[in-house]
């Protein structure tokens, strides 16, 4: 952490070199058109129609992220990378504030959210010295609004992707809502430096800020009458969230149907609403198809689509299913792209306005953990604090596949994470009875990785996965009500017992494994949850009593 004194010294360096970009005579206030022109020319036209670009850095750059300011922004511990980027950190933004008198800038600004309460005006400041790199800007304008005067809070993102890359980093400044970007080129940087400075404003505005995606779904429940629930649904990138968002989940009878809202980050607020934050969905194109994700696929393939780091031959072929340079392969699509089944707002409504509001925690499991678990209020606080997950390329590639925790499902969180637990258990706990809480499993089960002498891993079996189809059922069987809950035998939750649509006894974990293994299995994962959840000194004792338990 550093000093009062020294973040004093970084904030009037920061502050100095806004202020400069924004009346310099080297930025450029690109227009919409020329902004799309001219990123055409440094890119591939695809059998679509639309343009796919590459990026040089791959994926976020985690490690080399920090926050700055008082101590109730600071990381409380910092990876070595990090504490060398806080240590040089004077140094770097003298180098930064020189180096902006000299390069071309083009500047962008745009609007997060489109309400009167909270939408932040976003401006992003590009250096075009690789004049390639338009296309992160063109990127940034086609994923928000267009602006509206007088709209608060400002954010801002200075964007060097030129920068020595033994000196990349991302900074953070969350206090006054700037973020710098130096020596990558990975448009994620941009997306999630608004949204993450975004969240934290919104919580200073008593919201709480959620990575999840949110739908507006239409039912028919047992008693033959039509339901009207919101749904969030919270997870890592790369774990479903999109892809389920994004589903019909073959609602089909009479009255029932989705709408879309939302994809990737929303503003919670105490009555249920929760307000949308962009126009422009960052999908993983990972497996995309047409037949498992047919809303994602036509959205996909819209001329005004932009795909990044997916694999596109010389003749403008793509192929969503080649991984030679990246698996984590992405695409900006427009809502506008996903009619008929996106809703005319992009927030949510009250609670008192729908029928309910069913909130489902996408966890990514491969041994034990069934397909999905009906929550009580503290369950929930316990699955929200607990995050858990697995890796994905998205976040840090040769990591992919290993179990993690995230608060929240959500790496982008400033500040005391017990906040965001608490504040989310309080709303549930308020709202029992309305608010429905799921856990469900995108995995699946059995998977068996044995550890070898030399500390290498071999998979001795695969994981049988869940199908998308699979999943949609399951969430179908719960908007509707039809799916039969029992005690697990192994945890301390309802799980289903019978699914209309699909067979849930495949899934049995009986199948995969003695007694004896399931036992030491689910004993190990409880005494790593209780382990986890003691770095959390101001959780709800509700909150630390259901993870002891679940």
């Amino acid at each position: 952490m550093i000093s009062t004194t020294s973040f004093e010294n970084e904030i009037q360096s920061i502050n100095r070199i806004v202020q400069y970009l924004k009346e310099a005579p080297n930025v450029i206030n690109s227009t919409d058109w020329t902004l799309r022109r001219n990123a055409e020319r440094h890119a591939l036209f695809t059998q679509f129609g639309n343009i796919a670009v590459h990026s040089t850095v791959k994926n976020r750059s985690a490690k080399l992220t920090v926050c700055i300011g008082s101590p109730e922004v600071c990381q409380t511990s910092l990876h070595p990378l990090q504490t060398e980027i806080v240590n040089n950190l004077a140094k770097t933004l003298d180098s930064v504030e020189l180096y902006i008198r000299k390069a071309p800038f083009v500047r962008i600004n745009r609007n997060m959210g489109d309400n009167r309460e909270f939408s932040p005006n976003c401006t992003i400041f590009v250096s075009i010295q690789r004049p390639e790199m338009i296309r992160l800007a063109y990127m940034a304008w086609a994923a928000l609004f267009p602006p509206k005067q007088e709209t608060e809070p400002k954010q801002y993102i200075i964007y060097i992707p030129e920068w020595q890359e033994s000196a990349r980093q991302i900074v953070v400044f969350p206090e006054i809502s700037t973020t710098v970007v130096l020596g990558t080129d990975y448009y994620g940087e941009s997306k999630k430096g608004f949204l993450r400075m975004a969240m934290w404003n919104a919580k200073q505005r008593g919201m709480l800020g959620l990575h999840a995606g949110a739908k507006i779904i239409k039912a028919r429940g047992i008693d033959g009458g039509i339901k009207k629930y919101g749904m969030l649904i919270l997870g890592l990138s790369g774990t479903g969230k999109t892809t389920h968002t994004c589903h019909t989940h073959d609602l089909s009878d009479e009255g029932e149907g989705i709408e879309i809202l939302q994809d990737d980050v929303v503003f919670l607020k105490k009555d249920g609403s929760a307000y949308g934050s962009e126009r422009g969905f960052y999908l993983k194109t990972e497996g995309l198809d047409a037949v498992s994700q047919p809303i994602i696929y036509k959205a996909s393939i819209s001329r005004n689509a932009i795909f990044e780091n997916v694999m596109v031959d010389y003749e403008g072929n793509v192929f969503f299913d080649d991984y030679t340079l990246t698996s984590n392969g992405r695409g900006i699509m427009l809502r506008s792209d996903l009619h008929p089944y996106i809703s005319e707002s992009i927030d949510l409504p009250a609670i008192d306005e729908m029928d309910g509001l069913i909130v489902a925690f996408i966890t990514r499991r491969h041994t034990v953990v069934p397909l999905a678990a009906k929550l009580t209020p503290e369950q929930a606080g316990a699955v929200f604090m607990l995050g858990e997950s697995i890796e994905t390329s998205a976040g840090d590639p040769k990591r992919a596949g290993e179990s993690v925790r995230s608060v929240g499902t959500n790496p982008f969180i400033i500040g005391d994470k017990s906040y965001d637990g608490n504040w989310f258990y309080d709303f549930v706990k308020r709202n029992e009875g309305k608010v429905q809480c799921y856990q469900l499993n995108t995995g699946g089960v059995g998977e068996i990785i044995e550890k070898l002498p030399d500390g290498k891993k071999v998979t001795k079996r695969k994981v049988k996965r869940v199908e998308i189809v699979e999943m949609s059922a399951i969430i179908r069987g719960i908007v509707r009500g039809t799916i039969k809950w029992e005690n697990d035998r192994h945890w301390n939750f309802a799980s289903p017992a019978y699914v209309e649509g699909m067979d849930i006894s495949n899934y049995r974990v009986e199948k995969f494994y003695n007694e004896t293994s399931i036992a030491q299995q689910v004993s190990d994962l409880k005494r790593e949850r209780i382990e986890y959840i003691k770095g959390f000194d101001k959780l709800n004792k509700e909150i630390v009593k259901a993870v002891e338990t679940i």
